[in-house]
């Protein structure tokens, strides 16, 4: 008796319906660049809860978010994440949000399973649900947990795009941004919200431009009404949504029609590391032609000047080594950046030997650019 081998294949921007980790069992292993998972809260939530002018809050009360016990609770994440581990890129990295409810859990079978933990960060609601009953601290943040799938994956992090996003800060792991409220709120014909627990797409947006960049996939096995799927769009990447809930997905259905994705690469596309882009040492000046042995080189205020050595050193006062070296001995420093601190003339101008290092980088990026078009 002959068996044939199922052949997986990938899809890219739909919406799979049905249970997550029968779908998620479905697609090529190691197919994917980014997870964002909202899995259920596991809330407990036990009877109605009423504000004190006796009117009732709308919590988050649904069948799916309903488990018989804290090890039923377990059991399926830990099912759900190692269905989505397998679909991980040995790079790739994961992101799941919860509660006090459950985060804890999850964070501990994530470690279990052998992810490696790379930052939680703190979700603070500018405009949080206050606590009715008044016997708790207001429940004012919800945590994420990033992960990378394993200690030695080499995960993207756009470090520097997240730092021009915070005004050339770098970015901290407490991030306050306001519920989903207003016209992002979506509605279901009735009029009442779509969804219990919508994310806003700001947090979506942080969390997908720290480590993703354009044609990148984007996997979130609770797609609810689709929020994730409309900011991947919307940056350039490619998303696959996993629901079992008919009324959610028509809702994302018609959430994602209605949002254009913009095509240009170079908008959408994070900025790139300094740590990786090309390494360009100081002596590549020298053979390239940007700078010639014996042209002199001060610092910004003109109070040191070194000479340019044809073998990639620099000569001050009887001191000889590197541009970094020198700097730091003619300063009396335990270290200096020498790209930043030493200058060239240029016309009327002096400018740093970093914006040398800059253009011969942009002409090396080219080539390897042309090189792989080829």
């Amino acid at each position: 008796m002959s068996s044939q081998k199922t052949t997986k294949t990938i899809v890219r921007n739909k919406i799979l319906a049905g249970d997550c980790i029968a779908n998620m069992k479905k697609l090529p292993e190691e197919s994917v660049d980014m997870i964002f998972a909202d899995p259920p809260y596991n809330l407990q939530l036990g009877g109605e809860l009423h504000r004190p002018n006796n009117s009732l809050v709308d919590a988050c009360d649904d069948h799916w978010d309903q488990f018989d016990d804290l090890k039923a609770y377990d059991d399926f994440t830990r099912e759900w994440l190692s269905a989505a581990r397998g679909l991980l890129k040995p790079d790739g990295t994961i992101w799941v949000i919860g509660s006090y409810h459950n985060i804890f859990r999850v964070g501990t079978i994530l470690q279990d399973l052998g992810f490696w933990v790379l930052n939680d960060v703190i979700w603070r609601k500018t405009n949080p649900m206050p606590n009715f009953r008044g016997r708790r601290f207001t429940n004012a943040h919800e945590t994420l947990i990033w992960a990378s799938k394993s200690e030695k994956s080499k995960y993207k992090f756009n470090y520097d795009a997240l730092k021009a996003m915070n005004e050339d800060l770098q970015m901290r792991s407490d991030w306050f941004i306001p519920l989903c409220t207003g016209a992002e709120r979506l509605k279901g014909v009735d009029g009442q919200k779509a969804h219990p627990t919508q994310k806003p797409e700001a947090l979506l947006h942080r969390v997908i431009m720290s480590c993703t960049q354009p044609g990148d996939l984007v996997l979130d096995p609770f797609f609810g009404t689709g929020t994730t799927g409309a900011v991947a769009k919307k940056l350039g990447r490619d998303y696959i949504g996993l629901e079992r809930e008919d009324n959610y997905i028509k809702v994302a259905e018609q959430r994602l029609k209605s949002i254009t994705r913009l095509g240009d690469d170079e908008i959408l596309h994070a900025a790139a590391s300094k740590r990786e882009e090309p390494r360009i040492p100081f002596g590549s000046l020298i053979e390239s032609g940007l700078l010639k042995p014996g042209t002199v080189l001060t610092d910004a205020k003109g109070h040191h000047e070194a000479k340019v050595g044809a073998d990639g050193t620099l000569i001050a006062n009887k001191v000889r080594g590197s541009i970094h070296k020198v700097g730091a001995t003619l300063q009396n420093a335990p270290s200096c950046n020498g790209w930043t601190y030493w200058h060239v003339r240029q016309g009327r101008q002096y400018v740093p030997i970093d914006a040398l290092r800059q253009k011969l980088r942009d002409v090396t990026t080219q080539a390897d650019r042309a090189t792989t078009l080829q």
